[in-house]
């Protein structure tokens, strides 16, 4: 429980169009790795991209992943938005035990005729990971 508090986030994008998501952490996580997975349990989805633990942008097919440990938050980008994309994805901190996560229900628009408002980043701010520091958890 730490994110009994955080809603599941619900994430709209536009088919050929470019998902940007925000994921916010607590102070004491910066030098962790961070993930982005898909699927419908936290604990056997299928990782897309994970940071080496540091403000690297790490690319993977179309998805990536930058941390930026200064603002405690990291961003998850999937471009060329397919239909089949729409699922379930997780973002979330690699830690000894179960990894903290939190979920964020992604629907993908049936594309239009390309105008450039379509094609905008959104950029959406989740609740932090977790208020915690790492050493509470102990």
């Amino acid at each position: 429980g730490h994110f009994s508090i955080c809603q599941e986030r619900t994430v709209r994008g536009t088919e050929g169009g470019t998902l940007t998501v925000n994921c916010g952490y607590g102070r004491g996580w910066e030098s962790y790795k961070k993930w982005w997975c898909r699927g419908r349990n936290k604990n056997s989805c299928r990782i897309l991209v994970k940071t080496a633990g540091t403000d690297q942008l790490v690319k993977k097919d179309r998805a990536s992943i930058q941390d930026n440990r200064s603002q405690r938050s990291f961003t998850v980008t999937l471009e060329g938005l397919q239909r089949d994309d729409a699922d379930t994805y997780w973002c979330g901190i690699e830690r000894t035990g179960e990894d903290l996560g939190y979920k964020i229900s992604v629907i993908v628009d049936p594309g239009r005729e390309p105008r450039p408002q379509l094609f905008q980043q959104r950029k959406e701010r989740i609740c932090p990971l977790s208020t915690l520091t790492p050493q509470e958890h102990l």
